[in-house]
């Protein structure tokens, strides 16, 4: 079993919403904004070859399904599908992705999903033979969006998987299709039902933490349904990986793909060991890093 962090398209978003109630005094020295009040994100996502004789993808990002206004609006840089490229360089092709498991169905995880954007296309789906992995009460929030963050959510998106056939919505720990090999626990701070995948010793922190600089309690999004909640939800979490040394997989930083968590003497935690990306990362050399 190998790791790999692969690259999906990247944004430029208001550094503001993205750290919350933190001010700029204080993001600004973490993540330096451009003159737009703009800070460099990734839309990173975990590949893992050969998960139990399966090619599995965690996440796909943004994609580059927006028509070219909206793609300017939100922030997405390229406007080719660099995720299919960041397979290729992994050996892959998205048709050679066997599961496909997504912590939540906002743009910005899920568009990858799509196709690029031509004119005069209707959206279409790609990975032709993967199972798709979603948090059950997630997808009953993303059919019924509440006003909060309608605009997050794709249209066309859940249709296309529902009529795909090869939808799997996760209730508990596991799912049918993966098994034990990939864990589940879920978070309600983000959006309901946000699910947090951990396989072989690595936990998908999605949205809960974006990266490294999230990992401070205190530090929120503007982007987040229920700030004090979230808050809640990352201290029993990095309370658990840090007990059992399980390594934190960011989507969203865009200088580190993965981290060690530790806590100093006045019980803030912050990240160790900070590896900018994986390349073919066995299990066994993931695992002994944490």
């Amino acid at each position: 079993m190998e790791l790999f962090s692969i690259q999906g398209n990247s944004q430029q978003l208001d550094g503001g919403a993205m750290f919350g109630n933190a001010p700029r005094a204080l993001w600004s020295r973490w993540i330096a904004p451009d003159a737009e009040n703009r800070i460099p994100l990734a839309c990173r996502c975990l590949l893992v070859k050969d998960l139990d004789g399966r090619n599995v993808l965690f996440e796909t990002g943004i994609g580059a399904f927006f028509e070219p206004a909206l793609r300017e609006r939100y922030g997405v840089v390229e406007s080719r599908h660099v995720l299919l490229e960041s397979l290729a360089a992994a050996g892959l092709t998205d048709a050679d992705i066997d599961m496909v498991v997504l912590s939540h169905l906002h743009f910005d995880h899920a568009g990858g999903l799509l196709a690029a954007w031509e004119e005069g296309r209707p959206p279409r789906l790609l990975f032709p033979k993967a199972h798709f992995v979603v948090g059950a009460e997630h997808w009953r929030r993303a059919l019924n969006p509440h006003p909060r963050d309608r605009a997050s959510f794709v249209p066309e998106l859940q249709p296309l998987l529902e009529a795909s056939g090869r939808l799997e919505l996760v209730e508990g720990e596991h799912s049918r299709a993966l098994g034990e090999a990939v864990r589940f626990t879920f978070s309600d701070g983000h959006t309901p039902g946000l699910m947090l995948a951990e396989v072989a010793g690595v936990v998908f922190c999605a949205d809960l933490i974006p990266g490294r600089f999230w990992v401070h309690l205190p530090i929120t999004m503007g982007y987040d349904r229920w700030p004090e909640k979230l808050v809640d939800e990352k201290r029993v979490f990095l309370e658990d990986k840090l007990a059992r040394g399980v390594q934190l997989f960011f989507t969203h930083d865009h200088d580190c793909a993965l981290a060690r968590v530790t806590r100093d003497e006045r019980g803030r935690f912050g990240t160790a060991d900070e590896q900018r990306e994986l390349r073919g990362v066995s299990v066994q050399t993931a695992m002994g890093a944490s």
